[in-house]
Formats: structure tokens, sequence, C-alpha cells
């Protein structure tokens, strides 16, 4: 007889469903969804605490200590997290797999390491479903080949891999500290930028450099002779998800795609206008854009700077009061017309050149965490085989 191939399913227990309002009546609680978890650390960062008799229909998932969390959409993000003390007791988005380790046969911690290993989300992302839209099952997820060794030695290795994550976390908080520094450095030099404490004269933004929106002219626009050429072609999702530079781009124009569309030069600032609202990035090689970016171009460079801190502190703001029909959007009249501090030029170069010294260490940090995250995986590779 051919034993029985052992799955993930077999070594971890159920999860209780349970209905907020039912179960708590209208006391708050505390909610769990995919933007609740910090793709970069791993970690359940900014919960919601909502009333019951709020709860989202998809709020029904309890969760205990050490649960380990798996977004189900998208599992080419590994949007991954383990419920520590301070959240336990949470309720999670069913657009979750909530993996509960069975004691004595499965480490919490190996598990996380294992289902967010670069092999497991491959096989996830193989498994997917859906286009535009991909996604896996609970079941699939359940169903993965799962052979752990000893409990002692799934210990052992979560601990060396705990090391590797730890040391790329502290990496990580370093980059986030050279950001906080930046923008406390606006704020000592040219005062809130909403308040203008300092008086500075006001002008429009569009009297400060020449904004215009992206162009791609083609219907469809995933025509598939558009694209697959030299010409960069960035996404509203890689402006939002940048560092404040745009390094890197995944999809590409042919030269039929260039000439519906417009080449922007480097050093553009790309500001969203629709889904993601006032994120921005300054473009460091020439790339394409579509109507939802707008980009924004001044005679210096450091105006450049200036406008893109200016716009991160107002980002907020700006996206919660835009107009919604399918998707929240802002229009290129809006963004023309916002009224912004202007302190004297030297004042403005000065940030500018501050801001140039802080990349130059950050782009130090950037190297040590791509090192890092080369030596988690290998280590993964290694370990978790």
């Amino acid at each position: 007889m051919i034993p029985t191939q052992r799955k993930l399913g077999d070594y971890v227990l159920p999860v209780r469903s349970v209905n907020p309002i039912a179960l708590l009546g209208d006391s708050d609680f505390t909610y769990v969804d995919i933007s609740s978890v910090d793709r970069e650390l791993r970690a359940i960062t900014s919960p919601q605490v909502i009333p019951a008799n709020q709860a989202p229909s998809r709020a029904r998932q309890e969760t205990a200590e050490n649960d380990v969390i798996v977004s189900t959409v998208r599992p080419n993000l590994n949007t991954v997290a383990v419920v520590t003390d301070e959240h336990a007791g949470a309720i999670a988005s069913t657009g979750f797999c909530v993996l509960r380790a069975v004691p004595g046969k499965l480490d919490a911690r190996f598990l996380f390491h294992w289902i967010s290993s670069e092999a497991t989300v491959k096989q996830l992302v193989g498994l997917a479903t859906g286009a535009t839209y991909p996604a896996v099952s609970d079941k699939t997820i359940k169903s993965l080949p799962f052979a752990p060794p000893s409990l002692f030695e799934q210990q052992r290795i979560a601990t060396l891999l705990d090391k590797a994550d730890s040391l790329r976390r502290k990496r990580q908080e370093a980059t986030r500290l050279a950001d906080e520094f930046l923008r406390a450095v606006f704020i000592d030099m040219f005062g809130d930028p909403v308040t203008n404490p300092n008086g500075w004269q006001v002008k429009r933004l569009d009297a400060l450099g020449s904004l215009d929106r992206g162009v791609s002219k083609h219907r469809p626009r995933n025509d598939p002779s558009l694209l697959g050429g030299s010409h960069p072609l960035i996404q509203t999702g890689e402006v939002a998800n940048c560092d404040g530079y745009i390094r890197t781009y995944t999809s590409t124009y042919s030269d039929k795609g260039l000439l519906q569309s417009k080449l922007w030069p480097t050093g553009t600032l790309c500001i969203t206008i629709a889904a993601n609202i006032a994120k921005t990035g300054i473009l460091l090689f020439p790339a394409c854009f579509p109507d939802s970016v707008v980009g924004f171009n001044a005679p210096e460079a450091a105006t450049v700077e200036y406008v893109r801190f200016w716009l991160s502190f107002l980002q907020k703001t700006l996206e919660a009061n835009a107009p919604e029909s399918a998707q929240k959007n802002i229009n290129l009249a809006i963004l023309r017309g916002l009224q912004v501090p202007a302190p004297p030029t030297e004042l403005i170069h000065k940030f500018a050149a501050i801001v140039l010294a802080t990349e130059s260490i950050r782009a130090a940090q950037r190297k040590s965490i791509q090192e890092g995250q080369a030596l988690s995986e290998s280590l993964q590779h290694e370990l978790l085989a």
C-alpha cells in the first residue's frame, strides 16, 4: 500500500467562525484585515478597533496567540503574520487562512517561516486562480505537501531564522528612522506645511512647475502589441509603494506603445491621482505612465524634492477628501490649484542637499537589507528544504 502523503492540514487545528454581533453585542473588538499587516515587517501593525454592530461581513475568524495568518488574495505579495499576545482574540477577515499549529506536533514559528518562504510562496502563486484577482482557498493552503522534521529540529530552525529576520527588521528600522529624520528636518526648516507658521509666500503648485497627466491613448490599454518593448512603463502601484524614488519597473512599452504615450524625463515627480491618492515618487530613469498618474517637473531638482516632501504631509488629507465613484480620485485641476508655501530658494536648496546626503546613507542601508534578505532566503532554502 502506498503511504498517504502528509499535508499541512494534518498539522493545524480548526479555527472557530464567529459573528461579532452575536458574540460581543455592541462592544468594540479588534479587526485584522489585509491592510492591518505590514508586508515588510510581516507583522500586524495597524488593526482596527470597531464596534461589533459595525463589523464588516468578512470579520468572522477568531484568532489566538501564535496563530499564523496568511492572505489568500494575491499570494505573490506574501502577506503573512503571527498573532502576538497583543492581538490574541482579534477577529480576522475571511481574506486570511488562519493556521493554528497542533501543540506537540508543529512549532508556530517554524510554520511562519515555512509558509512565508520563497519556495512555498511560489507554490501558492502557481495554484492561484483568477487573472485580475488571483487567490487561493483555505483548502488549497492546507493541502500543500508538508513533512516537518521533529519538534526539536523545528524549534532549532525557527530560532536561526528568527535571528536572521531580526537582523533584517533592524536594518529596515534604520531606513524608517532616516525617513523620520528628513520629515523632522522639513518641519524644522519650513514649519508646518499646512498652517505655514513662518508666513512664507504662498503660490499655486502650477506656479512652481508644470503638471500634466500621463498618457495612454490606445484602447484597450492592455493590447499585447503595446507591451513588451524597451520603454519603461510605471504603474500606479509602483509609485504608491516606492520609498520616494522609483528605481525599478515591471512593465514596458513597445515602440507602438510609446507612440500612443509620453516618455517623461529622469527627475519627474510622479503623483498618483486614482485609487492611491497623492502618493509620490521621483523617476530615476525616463519612463511612461498612464493618466492615473500626474507628472510634475520644475526648473530645479531641489524644487521637485521640496514638493515631494510637502505633498507627503498632505497625502492623507487629500485622500480623505477625494471624490469617490467606483474608486477615489482627484483631478489635475485640484493638484494645480494646491496652495504651496514657497520659502526662499536658498533654503529649499539647503534642504535638498540634506536629502541627498541622507539618500547616500540610505543607499548603503538598502544594500545591507538586500544582502540580509539574500542571507535569509539562503537559510530558508537550506533549513526548510
